[in-house]
């Protein structure tokens, strides 16, 4: 009876892999048949997408997530040029704070964000809440492409350009963002470790 019973349990794990393995190997073909052409999915890897988050398929879901790929490789492009500019000892002029306190005594990096005063703090939170609420969206649903945030209000010769050179900009666009994404994570956390300054340059 014991050996009729892990026989019996044996069989039916084989049948649950059995049943489960064929669904898994069909949502992850319908994703690579879905979005191999995608913008972004380039040599070496391909279309990579290691966790599953887009195994279904889901088209909804994918310009959802380059939506944010899109926004965060963005700011992380400012922040890199922005961290790069205050260490070179580039500052705007003038002060910060009524308390005299000038934008050149905030330094660079953590010791920045905390040296912020509290006032000057909230503004450029309401103001990052102004620019994600009401400016960086597609406001006028005249966008081309996620992450065109155009609005019919700004163009820089885009029109001008024919759908490959498009295609050619929105790529160095996705790629310099992913860059600057793995950037910003190094300079935060080599200045969180002190040791951002053997890293760069000297100024």
């Amino acid at each position: 009876k014991k050996v009729n019973m892990k026989s019996a349990v044996f069989a039916t794990l084989l049948a649950t892999a059995a049943a489960f393995a064929p669904a898994s190997q069909k949502a992850s073909s319908t994703a690579l048949s879905a979005f191999e052409d995608e913008l972004g999915a380039q040599a070496p890897l391909g279309f990579f997408d290691p966790l599953g988050l887009v195994a279904d398929g889901d088209q909804e879901k994918f310009d959802r997530l380059r939506f944010v790929e899109i926004k965060h490789g963005r700011i992380c492009m400012l922040g890199v040029v922005g961290y790069l500019v205050n260490k070179a000892g580039i500052y705007l002029p003038g002060d910060i704070s009524m308390d005299g306190t000038k934008f050149s005594d905030l330094g660079s990096g953590w010791d920045a964000s905390t040296a912020v005063p509290v006032a000057g703090a909230l503004q450029v939170l309401a103001f990052a809440g102004f620019l994600e609420l009401a400016v960086m969206k597609d406001v006028t649903g005249e966008n081309e492409f996620v992450g065109d945030f155009r609005n019919g209000a700004i163009d820089f010769g885009w029109d001008s350009f024919d759908e490959e050179t498009k295609m050619a900009k929105r790529a160095v666009e996705l790629n310099q963002g992913r860059a600057a994404q793995m950037g910003m994570l190094g300079l935060m956390v080599h200045d969180k470790l002190g040791n951002v300054d053997s890293l760069l340059p000297p100024f």
